[in-house]
């Protein structure tokens, strides 16, 4: 059961963060929506090669520190590698999306016109990108990408396709327009016909990456279960609907004892024989992931298993990714180094599951005042990655700037809402 208690919202916190959205709001102006990434150059096709090399088994000592450390290169001198190897600046639709879904709600929170301009602006933008060829509507990456197999640009991947999804149900439920609610019925369509479905058992299934990959990666199934889950409960599909409930299966059956997720499913071990410290990772920004889609799945169903593992995943999350009730950790055995993307989870996360659990508001609050005081910039963009001796000051539009910028916004509407002072706690 829940019990209503009252949050503690800190002094002038609200307009601080104004201050500090309209200090990003001012950058994205200037700049526009194309801009770096921190996986853009990994697609060039000498960096390419590299990393696929880097992946083969029984390497020498010496070709191993020289890829290593050219590899290395890039990260230490991201500006001077894009331009030697012309990188250009690009529109990632994972930006559009998250940017169209927050200033839709800074519309929504302050009435401003140029917000709901600039939200109507990302979705048209989005209208006249998908990835063809699939069935549905759908979007991937402006840039080749190397995993464990090499990603083509613009393949529609799960997690695109579902976050760029959720604005387009976002102005649906503003809007009330069957247009948008059309476009997220196209984008199950993709999810359930174009990517590869392992039937694990007449209850389970797991969804892959993207079209041209078999993994099980718990976030990415669960970003795909929470959509069709939503999705097919208002349009009344019962095939959309079921898809999720056993995608959802499939990942709640491999939580572990202790509330957390890996990112891989253990059984790709057998498959591609990762080793245990790639198979077993666990990251700030991932279980965030995992942690608002079981929320969005428990509202949309109210199954108490799915209530029970949030609940355990929060209790990991709070407890062991964060620092102080403050610094995002981007793993738990490790304060450093911190990365930007782990920021903007742990506001977007902590803000958004704060109606069930009663101190995730003060973690939201915590993260944001730290972050705006040690990551953002005068110029109003936020920075990559904080090591204990340095900053990175990179301003990537995709990983940093889109995803700060919808959790700044969940932050102000979740702490200005009539409502906010009835939270429970679980």
């Amino acid at each position: 059961m829940y019990s209503a208690m009252a949050i503690k919202i800190k002094d002038n916190i609200t307009e601080e963060i104004m201050q500090s959205i309209t200090r990003l709001d001012g950058w994205i102006t200037i700049n526009g929506w194309a801009g770096y990434d921190p996986y853009d150059i990994k697609g060039h096709p000498w960096v390419l090669k590299l990393i696929k090399l880097s992946y083969k088994r029984n390497q020498n000592r010496a070709s191993r520190l020289i890829r290593g450390g050219l590899l290395l290169s890039i990260e230490v001198f991201p500006q001077a590698s894009r331009r030697l190897l012309r990188i250009k600046k690009e529109t990632n639709a994972k930006a559009m999306g998250l940017f169209a879904a927050a200033y839709l709600k800074l519309y929504e929170h302050l009435k401003e016109e140029a917000y709901l301009q600039k939200a109507y602006e990302c979705l048209k933008w989005l209208e006249e990108n998908k990835s063809e060829g699939y069935a549905g509507d759908c979007w991937g990456y402006p840039f080749d990408w190397q995993t464990l197999v090499l990603i083509p640009k613009r393949t529609p991947t799960a997690v695109v396709s579902s976050i760029c999804g959720d604005a387009f149900w976002d102005f649906y439920e503003f809007s009330g327009d069957k247009k948008y609610l059309s476009i997220c019925e196209s984008i199950c369509t993709f999810l359930i016909s174009s990517l590869n479905i392992d039937h694990v058992n007449a209850n389970e299934i797991c969804f892959s990456y993207t079209p041209i990959d078999r993994f099980h990666v718990h976030n990415a199934n669960l970003f795909a279960a929470e959509f069709l889950i939503r999705v097919g409960k208002e349009s009344n599909n019962e095939e959309f609907y079921q898809h999720g409930i056993k995608a959802l299966n499939y990942s709640l059956d491999a939580q572990n004892k202790d509330g957390s997720f890996y990112y891989w499913a253990l059984t790709e071990k057998r498959i591609y024989n990762m080793p245990d410290s790639t198979l077993k990772n666990i990251d700030h920004y991932h279980t965030g992931f995992v942690l608002r889609s079981l929320y969005s799945i428990y509202k949309n169903t109210g199954d108490r298993r799915v209530l029970e593992a949030l609940s355990k995943g929060y209790q990991f999350y709070r407890d062991r990714l964060f620092e102080d009730k403050t610094v995002p950790k981007l793993r738990a055995d490790s304060i450093y180094p911190i990365n930007i993307h782990s920021c903007a989870e742990a506001i977007l996360c902590m803000s958004t599951v704060g109606d069930l659990f009663s101190d995730a508001l003060e973690y939201a609050q915590n993260a944001f005042l730290w972050t705006r005081d040690n990551m953002q910039d005068k110029d109003g963009h936020f920075y990559y990655l904080k090591t204990a001796r340095k900053v990175d000051r990179m301003s990537y539009i995709r990983w940093g700037q889109a995803w700060m910028m919808r959790a700044l916004a969940n932050l102000i509407s979740t702490l200005t809402r009539e409502d906010t002072i009835d939270a429970g706690h679980c």
